[in-house]
């Protein structure tokens, strides 16, 4: 067995990735035990690694483009720290209602103008829809009208948004398809610019768990809500939305996906960015709705991903000025890693974006797929 330097060199080689090389791609190394604290602490090691300068890299997300298609990260090893998110993650409900209220507090709560800066102008923090779009602003109203159309919206249906963000669809949705709306988050930051934004529209919203919502409406949607949701809750989720959701109405699930089943996340985002947080599989989620759903449409448009999170970080980058101040070179190093992470996740097609169109048994008729 070589020294940790050897090892380290070697399977970031097998991506295609040469230390202190001269591609943009290739991580430059400033702190030489950076190669034992990969050994010894894995992926999270290596991202709190980057966050105090033991290393860079030019092109971020290309190198992660590179680890994550040549499959990279899978030859890192697994420390105690790793095991211990392991663990936690497979023998505990992450998602409780008093966990959940975790991840509003640590992420959605950091701060508004972090995200009105990084953000289109409706502030949608879910992957845009780039089809014929030219700028993020674009892309992100072709979503929501996407999503408006896929629920066959019309004046006067009602309207329950899980995970309601900052309120962005839930105005789109009233203003322009005539519906009254509930939303529901747990970030008290997001519910501020959600009433906001609403105000004067037919549409309420509340901080309050997805699971205390018992009303019957007409169509209900969820946009990146599922991904902090948890693999023991998703069976409970779905006949919360069965419950909710009357006989004839339609449920639109727009969450990111991941090609196998599993129980944890990476330990560094779920440190860093989203506690409690899981990707669902196809299989995890198709056998959670089993008995309750129709299904009637699976788009997956994965890659718009990519750009998105791109055109996020440039707005990050730009806007540091601003931000530079409230925030620190620490946060500015863990964002950038993070969301040059996310891009390559997409972008190596180990991530994707699944709109997931249901009814219930009772609802009659074809359901016509709009793209």
């Amino acid at each position: 067995m070589g020294s940790s330097k050897e090892i380290v060199t070697n399977m970031f080689a097998s991506g295609g990735i040469t230390v202190n090389g001269n591609n943009p791609w290739d991580l430059q190394v400033h702190n030489p035990k950076l190669y034992d604290r990969v050994l010894a602490g894995g992926s999270l090691g290596f991202g709190e690694a980057y966050m105090e300068g033991w290393w860079d890299c030019e092109a971020l997300d290309e190198f992660f483009f590179r680890v994550q298609y040549h499959r990279v990260d899978k030859m890192i090893p697994r420390d105690l720290n790793t095991l211990k998110y392991f663990l936690k993650a497979k023998f505990s409900n992450q998602q409780t209602k008093s966990k959940a209220k975790e991840v509003a507090h640590k992420h959605y709560d950091i701060g508004n103008d972090l995200f009105e800066l990084m953000l289109d102008k409706r502030m949608i923090y879910s992957c845009a829809y780039w089809e014929t779009a030219q700028t993020l602003d674009e892309a992100q109203e072709a979503k929501l009208d996407l999503i408006c159309r896929k629920l066959k919206l019309e004046p006067g249906k009602s309207l329950l948004d899980i995970g309601c963000g900052w309120g962005g669809l839930l105005q789109y949705a009233a203003e322009k398809y005539g519906v009254k709306g509930i939303g529901v988050t747990l970030s008290e930051e997001q519910a501020i610019i959600a009433k906001e934004i609403n105000k004067g529209l037919p549409v309420e919203i509340r901080v309050q768990d997805y699971r205390d919502v018992h009303e019957k409406f007409d169509r209900i949607v969820s946009v990146g809500m599922l991904e902090h949701v948890g693999y023991r809750n998703y069976r409970i989720f779905m006949e919360r939305v069965n419950e909710n959701l009357a006989d004839d109405g339609i449920c639109l699930l727009h969450t990111i996906g991941g090609n196998y089943s599993t129980k944890v996340t990476d330990p560094w985002i779920a440190k860093y960015i989203f506690p409690n947080g899981m990707l669902p599989s196809a299989a995890q989620l198709s056998t959670a709705w089993q008995g309750l759903f129709i299904l009637e449409d699976w788009h997956n448009f994965g890659v718009y991903y990519d750009r998105t999170c791109m055109e996020w970080r440039k707005n990050f980058e730009q806007s540091w000025p601003q931000l530079s101040v409230k925030y620190g070179d620490t946060f500015y190093r863990m964002w950038r890693y993070y969301l040059s992470a996310s891009a390559a996740s997409f972008r190596s097609r180990k991530n994707h974006l699944w709109h997931i169109v249901l009814t219930k048994p009772k609802h009659l008729g074809l359901y016509k797929s709009i793209r």
